[in-house]
């Protein structure tokens, strides 16, 4: 083989979808291409070609424009255009193929973006090296190679739901929680009982079982459970006797969980609700019930087990030893094949159990509150979306009977669970967005007025606390009081349109790094050079938009792919643009926590700012079709509430 062919080879090897051929195709197939050079302002496809050919620019530049002359996109070095192949209508689609593509595409999106049968004229702005090949090799090709092929049977929304799923299946190599349903856990049948027998009938029947826990029916329905533990803490401690109905002692609020959840899940749930036992249910049928002991199996999760320490820790500094085990498990979960999302619910979770466990240990050396409270959480945490030891955005939500020396008591609470928060690794909010702040340590009344300021006089400031505030989740409220403020800010934000107007520009400050010629826009100089940000130009975008849809109809979830579900049954989103919005939020955010982990395994501080050349070509290739996707939607919020003008 000839240099020039080999040079053809190594280029091809280099770009998505030909680097998924095997070697020997890859060998053959520089022989099928020809080299075309085209000079600046030369019509494209060339006007000379007989047949029709799809193209790879190799060096240059193209600019594509639709009927009417507008600029719709650019080729670039390693862009793939193959519409005239894939179209029935030559030089213009009629298909939802999304045809150029590759490690590029002719205008990012040609069909998703513009109608379908739009006709495009191509002219070079630079000249050009181009390698060709007929649209009739093409198809052989194609033909002969299944994988190479489904890179373009489908739009860039297939593509992100193929991604997505070649992320899950590659994890299932791995086994574990990650792979098995909660009905797959189950080792027999559930040992049952009804709740009028008497606590002895009961104890000596989980003793013949051999079980630590019994669930109770009343007329096939699950009414309680009663474990180990309440026997101990609720009859013999109690000095209750033995003869009393078993439902004295049992514990009726039961959570359950679906059988066909992953078994990750119900170990998170269960991890969430600090319980050992979880029955598991088809629909309204009982199959069994799934216990701590049933997860020992599946090693690569056991970090999540810290949640139980921190139930028992006595101490800041016990704490603080258990925290610092937080990026390891983000590494082991990552190991396993979680997905972002996953390792989200995880370290939300422990995050949740330290505050928690910091609130119950400042209030045992203060004393019980003079007044009910609730502590809230703001930002990731709130929607379960933590990596390891975020910041921390926090504030304290005060019954409206306090009394101005009632402040002192919860000025030292908040200080406590702050401070100790920094001591476990969760360092203090840069905008001092935490209960130790006096302005965001206020009775009902304050917030209820605070709300009402920001939605119906919105100014910069409120728009820059709307990724806190506006996404609050109660995390301590035995009271309930934040149920009612949250269900004020929901009907107000709904009712106000210039509030979401403003709302929607703000979503459009942060842009996907994508530049017009699909290339990635990178961060020039500094500790971050030739990267970029993957928080804030890919997770965060998607976080906004989620945001608006939800304010904008009143929905009460506060996890991003949890609103955009809900939104999916309104009128803000259609059930497309949901599921399309979720793959891209679940690829990008995996990519970024992969990210970290591998930075934790280096023993590296982790961040966000990821190189282009970390990621395989068709890791670079889905990433792309993510950022694009969001800018679509991005574009489409802006043009319904006329964002420009607010922006």
């Amino acid at each position: 083989m000839d240099v020039e062919l080999i040079e053809i080879q190594e280029f091809l090897a280099k770009h998505p979808p030909f680097e998924q051929l095997p070697v020997e195709a890859l060998e053959q197939l520089p022989r099928q291409f020809t080299v075309r050079y085209l000079r600046r302002g030369t019509r494209f496809p060339p006007a000379d070609d007989q047949a029709q050919h799809l193209y790879i620019l190799r060096r240059g530049a193209i600019e594509l424009r639709d009927a009417e002359g507008e600029l719709v996109g650019k080729l670039a070095e390693g862009d793939l255009f193959s519409d005239v192949c894939l179209s029935s209508d030559n030089f213009g689609s009629d298909s939802d193929s999304d045809s150029s593509s590759g490690s590029g595409s002719s205008s990012g999106s040609s069909s998703d973006a513009k109608d379908a049968k739009t006709k495009l004229s191509g002219e070079t702005v630079e000249d050009s090296l181009l390698y060709s090949m007929t649209c009739a090799q093409f198809e052989q090709l194609r033909s002969a190679h299944p994988e190479f092929a489904d890179h373009f049977d489908g739009s860039t929304t297939k593509r992100l739901r193929k991604a997505l799923d070649v992320f899950i299946e590659s994890s299932a190599a791995t086994g574990g929680l990650m792979t098995v349903s909660a009905r797959d856990l189950l080792r027999r049948k559930p040992i049952m009982a009804s709740p009028r027998i008497s606590i002895r009938e009961a104890a000596s029947l989980m003793s013949a079982e051999r079980v630590s826990a019994l669930l109770l029916m009343e007329q096939d329905r699950l009414s309680g459970i009663i474990t180990d533990r309440d026997l101990r803490n609720r009859c013999v401690a109690t000095g209750l006797s033995t003869d009393q109905p078993v439902s004295e002692i049992m514990t009726a609020a039961i959570s359950t969980i679906d059988a066909d959840a992953l078994g990750f899940e119900a170990l998170l749930q269960m991890t969430r609700l600090n319980v050992h036992h979880l029955p598991v249910v088809d629909g309204k049928r009982l199959l069994g019930m799934l216990s701590t002991s049933d997860f020992t199996r599946f090693q690569s999760t056991s970090g999540v087990y810290l949640v139980g320490d921190i139930h028992k820790a006595e101490s800041l500094a016990a704490l603080e030893t258990i925290s610092a085990k937080v990026p390891e498990l983000q590494v082991q979960l990552i190991s396993s094949g979680a997905t972002g999302g996953h390792v989200g619910q995880a370290v939300s979770a422990i995050t949740d159990a330290i505050t928690k466990r910091l609130l119950e240990l400042a209030e045992a050396e203060l004393g019980p509150p003079p007044v009910p409270y609730a502590w809230l959480v703001g930002g990731s945490q709130a929607r379960r979306e933590q990596s390891s030891h975020s910041d921390q955005d926090n504030a304290l939500l005060i019954a409206d009977g306090m009394s101005k020396d009632d402040d002192r008591y919860f000025r030292q609470l908040a200080e406590r669970v702050n401070d100790g928060l920094n001591a476990c690794g969760y360092i203090y909010c840069p905008g001092e967005v935490m209960a130790k702040t006096a302005n965001w340590r206020q009775p009902l009344a304050t917030w209820r007025q605070y709300f009402d300021d920001w939605i119906n006089r919105p100014d910069p400031k409120a728009l820059m606390l709307a990724s806190v505030f506006f996404d609050l989740r109660a995390l301590h409220d035995p009271a309930g009081l934040f149920d009612g403020l949250h269900e004020q800010v929901l009907e107000l934000s709904r009712s106000n349109r210039i509030f979401i107007a403003h709302m929607a520009a703000n979503a459009l400050k942060h842009r996907p790094p994508l530049g017009f010629f699909r290339n990635f826009v990178l961060i020039r100089g500094g500790d971050h050079n030739h990267t970029f940000d993957i928080k804030h130009r890919g997770t965060v975008p998607i976080i906004d938009l989620a945001r608006v849809y939800a304010l904008s109809t009143g929905l009460a979830p506060i996890n991003t792919i949890e609103r955009l579900e809900a939104a999916a049954e309104t009128a803000a989103l259609t059930h497309d643009g949901s599921a399309n919005l979720i793959d891209a939020f679940e690829l990008i955010n995996t990519l970024r926590i992969r990210h970290q982990a591998s930075q934790l395994r280096n023993g590296e501080k982790a961040d966000n700012f990821l190189a282009p050349e970390q990621l395989s070509p068709l890791e670079r290739g889905h990433l792309k079709d993510a950022f694009l996707l969001i800018d679509r939607m991005q574009e489409t919020l802006g043009q319904r509430y006329q964002a420009g003008r607010f922006g």
